[in-house]
């Protein structure tokens, strides 16, 4: 027997199987966007184009739903970076003195 062979045996002499490490793949969370009566539109429109790279329609789509119907999904990323997306906003919202507010939401 080959020192290879020995190798994979366990201490009983049973051959040890090959074992694939298990992935978890992470947790996504959902950047939601709340309505405010002051923050513009036009700001709105530009946030999302911005930070979660959405086209001029598909970011004036969102913006309507938000201020029809009090919030809407901005994107669905993993923790890290929907953290990251949801700081920068708010970081650029106070910047020019909007309130708008964004949260997450574990999908």
């Amino acid at each position: 027997m080959s020192k290879d062979d020995e190798d994979k045996k366990d201490t009983n002499g049973n051959i040890k199987l090959a074992t694939k490490p298990k992935t978890k793949t992470p947790p996504l969370y959902r950047v939601l966007m709340m309505n405010d009566d002051y923050t513009p539109m036009e700001f709105v429109i530009e946030v999302l184009e911005k930070f979660f790279q959405k086209n001029r329609e598909e970011a004036t789509q969102i913006m309507l739903h938000v201020h029809q119907r009090g919030v809407g999904v901005c994107g669905i990323y993993a923790y890290d970076l929907a953290e990251t997306k949801a700081m920068q906003v708010m970081n650029y919202a106070r910047k020019y003195e909007h309130p708008l507010q964004v949260q997450l939401e574990k999908e």
